[in-house]
């Protein structure tokens, strides 16, 4: 956002020598995978299948094939939906609890293929796909691995069949940037329970598509925020001790997803789910209860705005189109983003570190940037009395999560007229505040030991009705 002109890397140096060896923990780092997940920030979720057409959210797994019918479906106006919206990607819900696949799968005869739709010849992975690859969009494929209709399910012939199915994506819809395993666990048609087994799932994504992140509520690259309202914990470290939990039942305490562990040992940031309507799939009677655009500017500020990534649910209809409704909704949202955050009032400010003897400038980099700075404190100066009600914050996350407490102080004229504080920040932190009239403002950076990377700074005046007071 802003570049900086001068740098002093040798104070820069010493400070992070003497801190390191004040703390022998060592914070995780990201894979670049997750450095790449990070920088996608917004996506839609779709939940599509029998349910879409037969008014339920959880089907039963017994329902007709020949009820999937979407006459209209077109997954080009699904991607140009998305585009519009600011979205960089879609998941779509490749098999939810009732087994039904929107594919022709090889390892079940509840289908595509036994379906009305295009003659049994449709496939809405293929389409979907390619799709996504045309818009310039991440495909991803949420994979429940409960399944109320195969026979196998409760056997140990299931876990083969799943991981067949795995398998067939990879190899035929690739590139899959997001897996997505939701953790739930039931009967299937013989009454039995299945034990999942895990670690033969992540090594077929290890051996098939090792590029593609996983989520599920303990990772292994991504984890559920432990809600479904789309909202992360303040603070939200992202870090995870995941070890001695068992994925579903038996997973962390939801406030512990919700915020991360302080000293985790694992690199496991928080994805935030939530839907723009009250159910998950399309329901002609939630038409007048989808979410406004400043109700979905919330959620993003208290997602994307904490250090997370915002999965928002769209639905497509049973003509397999996104209604207009949620496009109105949707484009209001985008038009929010781009008026709140396009006028970075921050870009004409003078910026410096204030260090004994002398003030150095810092020089700026994304939030994966090759060099961030390593001093504790920096002044934000502007050419004339500004005024302000949001302050944008990111870190290298390159190098971590590393700074773990910060204030703002608000000076006019030199004397303080305020001031906020928070914890975490990673990757975005979006803070919102009444308005200030204002000369300038300073970050400290406080218990960060001496290796905080902060990257970027912005400030901006938006609608007032928007901020939180």
């Amino acid at each position: 956002m802003i570049t900086m002109k001068k740098f002093c890397l040798g104070i820069v140096v010493l400070l992070a020598i003497s801190s390191a060896a004040q703390d022998n923990y060592k914070s995780p780092v990201p894979s670049k995978k997750q450095q790449a997940w990070h920088e996608t920030e917004f996506y839609l979720f779709m939940h599509f299948g029998p349910n879409t057409f037969t008014d339920k959210e959880w089907g039963t797994g017994t329902e007709p094939e020949a009820i999937f019918n979407p006459t209209q479906l077109d997954c080009k106006q699904w991607c140009s939906t998305a585009k519009a919206a600011g979205a960089k990607g879609i998941i779509i819900t490749a098999k939810h609890h009732d087994g039904f696949c929107l594919w022709p799968s090889n390892f079940s005869t509840h289908t595509v293929r036994e379906s009305k739709w295009k003659d049994g010849k449709g496939d809405v992975l293929k389409e979907l796909s390619q799709a996504c690859r045309e818009a310039g969009l991440k495909f991803g494929v949420y994979l429940s691995p409960w399944d109320r209709n195969h026979p196998d399910y409760g056997t140990d012939k299931y876990n083969t069949v799943f991981a067949g199915m795995m398998k067939e994506i990879f190899l035929n819809y690739g590139p899959i940037w997001e897996m997505w395993w939701d953790g739930a666990n039931g009967e299937g048609p013989n009454g039995k329970i299945q034990e999942y087994d895990w670690k033969r799932y992540e090594n077929i994504v290890k051996q098939y598509s090792p590029n593609t992140v996983v989520f599920s509520d303990i990772g292994p690259d991504i984890r559920w925020v432990g809600n479904e309202n789309g909202i992360a914990g303040d603070p939200n470290w992202n870090f995870l001790d995941p070890d001695g939990f068992k994925r579903g039942e038996g997973a962390p305490p939801t406030d512990t997803l919700n915020q991360g562990n302080y000293r985790g040992r694992r690199w496991m940031p928080a994805e935030c789910d939530v839907s723009i309507r009250p159910g998950w799939f399309w329901h002609a009677n939630e038409d007048d209860k989808i979410k406004t655009p400043r109700q979905l500017f919330d959620i993003y500020i208290k997602s994307v705005g904490r250090g997370a990534n915002l999965l928002l649910n769209v639905p497509p209809d049973s003509r397999g189109l996104i209604s207009d409704k949620d496009i109105v909704a949707l484009t209001g949202f985008k038009k929010l983003r781009d008026e709140s955050f396009g006028n970075n009032l921050a870009n004409d400010a003078k910026m410096y570190y204030q260090f004994a003897p002398q003030d150095v400038s810092f020089q700026t980099v994304d939030s994966n940037g090759a060099f961030g700075a390593n001093l504790q404190n920096f002044m934000v100066e502007f050419p004339q009395k500004t005024k302000i009600n949001c302050i944008v914050l990111k870190e290298a996350i390159r190098f971590g999560q590393t700074v773990r407490k910060f204030r703002i102080v608000f000076y006019k004229e030199n004397k303080s007229v305020g001031e906020i504080k928070g914890t975490s920040i990673g990757r975005k932190r979006i803070l919102t505040f009444p308005e200030k009239n204002i000369n300038s403002f300073k970050v400290f950076l406080e218990d960060a030991r001496g290796r905080d990377n902060i990257s970027n700074v912005a400030a901006y005046l938006i609608d007032d009705k928007l901020v939180e007071k």
